[in-house]
């Protein structure tokens, strides 16, 4: 069996560079302009290219998306947005629209095409037209299940890759394509823009008594009946493996470095060791149960990929995510005295218990034990963010570490939870 590809999400050049340090094979990362996620810091030209020679030094491809639906105001940049790209060589563009296809196929033939989940990809015919055009890799939708993918893996050919969510944000629309949003606020998902409508709190109101309003399902903070759980496929790394997968996504362009580190290096961790021994990988399931929660999460569900699920097993009764560790910053730099450079996030105290997270799955506990600011001040608490510190350690740092702290509690306890027609 063939290692399938661990593909990680980068909202901008320092989450780039922490998924390559922390287990990724590829990442995918968006321009200025003609991606899904408008609303992400996203890459300048010169972060592109950096971010692309840095990825490649280390052996990592990289993946920049244009995959909107575009209209013909778009077309012209469009086609000068490939003209650069084909100059920076990234590795494959992320395409959803016909029209753009043809565009980049036209205008940056050096680099490989990739059909975004975005268009709708549920069957085998659609996978052969677009292998037939030029394609090499195609995204799922969501919507597909493990043996239909694997039906489609055996009626495919062989050099057309196969690429699927594992991991992350579920959208309630069909494959991504939202009108809600646009409807709303006048904001178009379809163009990168989307404001979550499906996360907003909903009631019903009978007409003839407006300002009466009737709870459809409810807790303390509201209702929520569009909100999905999350995606996650880490107990199901043979299923995935054995359905024909090529490249395991994990979603989210718009999380932070500690979220893209923490999911990146568990779903290395458990590749790698299913790849060993399926036995190393089931002795291990604790860890990453455990790891895979120590980031920004709502509950987990398995989505679609074990039959159609009921509404309980990916409607979620609240928005709230929850958060088990707290980011303190990534080391910038180690001085002479081994004390670390950060650029703090999160409000933190001389004296206070840390983790050291490291690259290669070890997190060593440690005590802060000094903390001087930009200024060469000796503080004792580091209250705003975005400061620039350097922090005395109980333990050695390394430069790429992340920083983190223990924070809120999990709803969830033991095993992922299966949806229910498993």
């Amino acid at each position: 069996m063939k290692k399938p590809e661990l593909l990680c999400p980068a909202k901008d050049l320092e989450v780039l560079k922490t998924a390559v340090n922390f287990g990724a094979d590829a990442v995918y990362i968006g321009g200025e302009a003609f991606g899904l996620r408008a609303r992400a810091r996203n890459f300048s030209h010169d972060d592109m290219a950096e971010g692309i020679r840095y990825a490649h030094s280390r052996g990592v491809r990289v993946h920049v998306t244009a995959n909107i639906l575009a209209h013909n105001r778009d077309l012209e940049g469009a086609a000068q947005y490939f003209r650069e790209l084909e100059e920076l060589r990234p590795d494959a563009v992320l395409i959803a629209d016909p029209g753009m296809f043809v565009l980049a196929r036209e205008n940056c033939p050096d680099v490989e095409l990739h059909i975004s989940t975005q268009a709708n990809n549920t069957n085998t015919g659609t996978f052969r037209f677009w292998h037939d055009l030029g394609a090499r890799r195609v995204v799922c939708a969501r919507e597909l299940s493990l043996e239909e993918i694997r039906d489609i893996r055996e009626h495919t050919p062989e050099d057309l890759e196969i690429e699927a969510f594992v991991h992350g944000a579920m959208c309630i629309s069909y494959s991504g394509r939202c009108l809600l949003s646009n409807y709303f606020t006048g904001r178009d998902a379809n163009h990168g823009e989307c404001t979550h409508p499906c996360r907003w709190k909903y009631a019903l109101m009978e007409e003839t008594r407006p300002g009466e309003y009737l709870p459809v399902e409810e807790n303390e903070r509201g209702t929520f009946i569009l909100n999905s759980r999350d995606l996650c496929m880490i107990e199901h790394i043979p299923d995935l493996v054995f359905a024909g997968i090529d490249s395991m996504k994990i979603e989210g362009r718009m999380k932070t470095a500690l979220y893209v580190a923490t999911v990146a290096r568990t779903y290395r961790r458990a590749i790698d060791d299913y790849f060993e021994s399926e036995q190393k990988y089931r002795e291990n399931l604790p860890w990453y149960r455990s790891e895979i929660r120590k980031c920004t999460y709502r509950r987990f569900t398995t989505g679609f990929y074990y039959g159609k699920p009921g509404a309980d097993s990916m409607v979620y009764d609240s928005n709230t995510y929850v958060n088990e560790s707290v980011w303190l910053g990534i080391v910038e730099a180690v001085d002479e005295r081994h004390r670390a450079r950060i650029t703090q996030r999160n409000k933190f105290c001389v004296g206070d218990s840390i983790e050291i997270m490291k690259p290669d799955g070890r997190d060593v506990k440690a005590v802060v034990t000094q903390m001087i600011n930009d200024a060469g001040e000796t503080v004792s608490s580091a209250p705003h963010p975005q400061e620039i510190l350097w922090i005395g350690l109980s333990e050695e740092p390394e430069q790429g570490d992340i920083l983190r702290t223990a924070g809120g509690q999990s709803p969830d306890t033991g095993r992922i939870e299966v949806s229910e027609c498993v």
